[in-house]
């Protein structure tokens, strides 16, 4: 499969990207080379290969979700600089 400079075009337009005819060409360019890899690539023999998403096996890295004891209340609003008995005071700011 080769591009053409019309299809980059076309998708520029699609993108409502403004490109010079050098850069036309220069991504002409690119997407043939990476097509043409990607053809090579196709002619490896992957019978009995699993698809994958990552190349090394990945596990939940997440500890177990646990109720914990919280802070009491009254610690926590005793760091405010103004508090009242169940909320930080802070400016309005409107």
């Amino acid at each position: 499969m080769k591009i053409t400079i019309e299809e980059v075009e076309h998708v520029a337009r699609l993108a409502r990207l403004e490109i010079s005819a050098e850069e036309k060409g220069n991504l002409t360019e690119q997407m043939n080379r990476i097509l043409l890899y990607m053809e090579k690539l196709n002619e490896l023999d992957t019978t009995g290969v699993e698809p994958t998403s990552h190349v090394v096996d990945l596990h939940n890295a997440f500890r177990v979700d646990a109720v914990k004891q919280s802070f009491p209340r009254e610690q926590i609003l005793d760091n405010a600089p103004e508090a009242n008995e169940a909320e930080f005071i802070v400016p309005r700011i409107i």
